[in-house]
């Protein structure tokens, strides 16, 4: 626990997306070379058959340290951590990850409103929020949970999206601090650690 609270991040982001956002995904993270203050955990609606195809992919197009999340993981910086799929991902307020299997919401397990709430519980205003593109309304309430905690919200600007449902679905339901094309993110996430 000593060496968590040593390497525990300065701000978390949380990026959530579905259907057209891998694809943004592949685009932001070989852009941040250094993340060492801050740590990135991805909320993606995958398949339950995908094993660990998704972090190899994101280690190998981006050289970052790429984490899948188990059980009791660490949140520690400089790395990207994958929520597994078929889990709900939750944040403990001692740093570490916790994996579970309730219903599912939306639809999906992981749900991106399950992960945003939980995070915006344990980091408050030092969570980044960022909602990508995707076919269904997950992540609307994950992000208004950011935004009374005093969190920064993202929304991917719908013209950018493969997949615009979801961040035009968000846009009607709550005011984003930041709507951002993919290039604006990267810069957004690289002003963190500048």
């Amino acid at each position: 626990m000593e060496e968590n609270q040593l390497n525990s991040p300065e701000r978390v982001v949380v990026i959530g997306g579905s259907a057209g956002s891998l694809e943004v995904i592949l685009q932001l993270l070989p852009q941040l070379q250094d993340i060492s203050s801050i740590a990135i955990v991805l909320i993606v609606h995958r398949r339950n058959t995908d094993d660990n195809v998704l972090e190899e992919l994101l280690r190998m197009k981006s050289g970052l340290r790429v984490i899948e999340i188990e059980d009791k993981t660490a949140i520690q910086s400089g790395r990207v951590y994958v929520a597994p799929a078929d889990y709900h991902l939750l944040f403990e307020t001692n740093l570490t990850f916790s994996l579970d299997v309730s219903e599912k919401v939306h639809y999906s397990r992981p749900s991106i409103d399950v992960g945003f709430e939980s995070a915006a519980d344990v980091f408050r205003n030092k969570l980044i929020a960022i909602l990508l593109s995707g076919a269904n309304n997950d992540g609307t309430d994950g992000l208004l949970a950011v935004k009374d905690s005093e969190g920064v919200v993202i929304v991917q600007s719908p013209e950018t999206a493969e997949v615009p449902f979801m961040p035009e679905y968000a846009l009607k339901h709550l005011t984003p601090d930041y709507v951002l094309s993919p290039n604006e993110m990267v810069a957004f996430i690289l002003s963190l650690v500048s």
